[in-house]
């Protein structure tokens, strides 16, 4: 595959299941690189789209190429190149974290000492040699998410990869996702855990009923939603300036808080930056679960 084509590529795919359509029509490209979270509701079509792009099942309609490959022909080469790791994990309890490993390593034509050291990196090297009978569910997740790693893959897909996994092993997995893609791993990942994916995915791509209603980065959503900014000001004293608009409201003594239309953040800085009478200012923009909570409602508007 040259190295400026997409990774991951799709025009106008659709899936549809008998009577239920559970992609329509969804177009997108992922760079080489690049992180992406995908996600919507339960029923959305991540996963559908997800096992379009593995090759586990063949589009309805559209194109779909997955490292330059038509995915639904089993080319073994560009299968080796991906790894994945399922919303539901499971493994052979009766085995050993290393003896699966080092099993799936073989597959994927990988030495053993390869598995060896993704044990290491997913926190699981003391537990390699314990059954996997006896690991909790977020052991039993990293592993999974070892698997996946097999093979330095050219794109990575993970579906719900937080599942399980207390706070700082899920610092950890986004670490290991940022080395990953600055060495040109593609990942794309779903996940309803949309706060903690903000500064840790360089694109959000939303799903609605099988159709794609939003792609970009924050700011690009942000500017598409135009939702409104808080903003809360520290006064020195209770006087209110007369910049502040007429709704604001106290949240104490010296505080008070209201919101201004997102193009109004430089002009209310302006005016506020030179008055003694501020202490502090701080600006929240919407979050990634109100920009996805506003999509949905705006399509569900149309729907109407």
């Amino acid at each position: 595959m040259k190295a400026d084509l997409p990774v991951i590529e799709l025009e106008g795919v659709a899936k549809t299941y008998g009577a239920v359509q559970a992609v329509k029509g969804v177009s997108f490209s992922l760079p080489q690189g690049s992180r992406v979270a995908l996600v919507g509701h339960n029923g959305a079509g991540k996963t559908t789209l997800m096992k379009l792009m593995l090759g586990l099942v063949r589009p309805s309609a559209g194109r779909l190429r997955v490292l330059g490959e038509d995915p639904a022909d089993g080319a073994a080469a560009a299968r080796r190149r991906l790894g994945w790791l399922p919303e539901n994990v499971s493994f052979n309890p009766a085995l050993t974290g290393r003896e699966v490993l080092r099993f799936l390593a073989r597959l994927k034509g990988e030495p053993a000492s390869t598995a060896d050291a993704l044990l290491d990196k997913v926190g699981l090297a003391d537990a390699a040699r314990r059954r996997i009978g006896g690991y909790s569910k977020g052991m039993r997740q990293r592993l999974g998410l070892a698997q996946a790693m097999l093979g330095n893959p050219r794109a990575l897909l993970l579906d719900e990869p937080t599942t399980g996994l207390d706070p700082a092993v899920r610092q950890g997995l986004y670490e290991m996702l940022a080395e990953l893609a600055g060495g040109g791993t593609t990942i794309l990942l779903s996940s309803h855990a949309l706060e903690e994916l903000e500064g840790r995915v360089e694109r959000v791509v939303i799903l609605d009923r099988g159709e794609l209603v939003a792609d970009g980065g924050m700011s690009e959503l942000r500017g598409l939603a135009a939702l409104p900014v808080r903003v809360r000001v520290r006064l020195a004293g209770a006087a209110v300036p007369d910049w502040v608009p007429g709704d604001a409201r106290r949240a104490g003594p010296e505080l008070l808080d209201f919101t201004i239309p997102s193009e109004g953040k430089l002009p209310l800085l302006r005016q506020a930056a030179p008055d003694p009478r501020v202490r502090d200012i701080e600006l929240v923009q919407p979050s990634l679960d109100e920009l996805y909570g506003h999509f949905l409602r705006s399509r569900a508007e149309l729907r109407r």
